[in-house]
């Protein structure tokens, strides 16, 4: 198969599709791969360094969605790559559809088959391609803040370990999926008080068994959420419906009722966000003020950590990018009903239910196209 890299457009996002060592697997198996130059430079990685494992460097984005068979890629495409993508053309990457009509529409436009990395499974019920980023997202949301939380950045001016004397800041993490683990490790290493709400007794569970008196568990009923939210000084937003869009958890009334200069941190903004206030922004600018709350609300957090990201997604992409390489994607598919479940969309028809659902959009049977 011909396999294409392009560079990657989002506002600051430095991640790559595939890096040399994922080229180098794909290439000993006999595929051939064409990297957009300089499309690693934000990994470290050059052009040379593509070359030796074996890739070919293609000018132009065009050059690579004219020829390429299957399109490797890490953020959602913009409108202007939705518009190159053609008929039978595969794209692999992640799409986070339901919150986006537009994206939508354009690839059903397109006729391409679009598998999104955050809708496959595994075999325990979890998302494997989502967990890396999922992992970077959970321990950059204390990274960023905390420095959200500093008085010059427009914060309440709280250091979340305090000092001996000065009680420290209170961190509550909605949700104890992957997102919120990593989280709550984090501020519980800056020394922060950490309180973790989910509606799941088992993981709370499994989180109070990992973490022991060094943090707090509470089930998410509404009140506990909001009794919590009030007090807290950072909230980080960390609850995921698989592909669809993510429940809205804070409402704005209640932002006049935190404490001025409390930050939210909302993880779930690719699925929309799960704060009633919360819209995306990027590296560029990433925060916003609504009724003197701070917001962060980056839509690709681990872009900012560009080489780790990347690293620890092609690990868990490679073995998928080669099923779909050797077999093709309908035969890939067919073989493991786990990567059928990235399937969202094929020749203009939408084929993940959660997405069709968010969209009022009609749902096709992913498994009525690989019989």
């Amino acid at each position: 198969m011909f396999i294409g890299v392009p560079k990657e457009i989002k506002n600051n996002e430095f991640r790559v599709g595939m890096t040399p060592t994922s080229v180098r697997e794909v290439v000993a198996r006999g595929h051939k791969v064409v990297v957009e130059t300089n499309a690693g430079i934000g990994i470290g990685c050059t052009d040379e360094d593509y070359i030796k494992v074996g890739a070919t460097i293609a000018q132009t984005a065009e050059e690579i969605f004219a020829s390429a068979e299957m399109i490797v890629k890490v953020k959602e495409p913009q409108p202007v790559e939705c518009k190159m993508l053609r008929e039978g053309q595969l794209l692999f990457t992640y799409l986070h559809l339901a919150p986006d009509p537009t994206q939508t529409e354009l690839l059903q436009e397109s006729g391409c088959t679009a598998i999104a990395y955050e809708t496959i499974t595994d075999a325990k019920g979890g998302l494997p391609l989502l967990a890396p980023m999922s992992e970077v997202a959970g321990r950059m949301s204390i990274q960023v803040g905390a420095v959200a939380l500093q008085k010059a950045n427009g914060g309440l001016g709280t250091l979340l370990g305090g000092v001996p004397g000065v009680a420290p800041g209170k961190v509550v993490v909605i949700g104890g999926g992957v997102v919120g683990l990593n989280a709550a490790r984090m501020a519980i290493g800056l020394g922060a008080d950490v309180t973790v709400l989910d509606r799941s007794l088992p993981r709370l569970a499994y989180i109070d068994d990992v973490f022991g008196p060094r943090l707090k568990t509470q089930y998410a009923t509404i009140d506990a959420t909001e009794e919590l939210v009030l007090q807290a000084d950072l909230v980080v937003g960390a609850v995921l419906v698989p592909g669809a869009a993510a429940p809205k958890l804070i409402k704005k009334a209640q932002l006049s009722q935190m404490k001025p200069g409390a930050v939210l941190v909302d993880v779930a903004i690719d699925q929309g966000g799960c704060f009633e206030t919360s819209k995306a922004t990027t590296h560029a600018e990433p925060t916003y003020v609504v009724d003197d709350i701070v917001h962060y609300c980056v839509a690709n957090m681990p872009g900012a950590v560009a080489r780790t990201s990347t690293f620890a997604l092609n690990n868990a992409t490679l073995p998928f990018t080669l099923a779909l390489a050797d077999k093709g994607w309908k035969q890939a598919c067919a073989d493991d009903a786990h990567l059928l479940n990235g399937l969202n969309v094929h020749a203009g028809q939408i084929t993940y239910e959660a997405v069709s659902e968010a969209l009022g959009k009609e749902f096709a049977d992913p498994k009525s196209f690989i019989g």
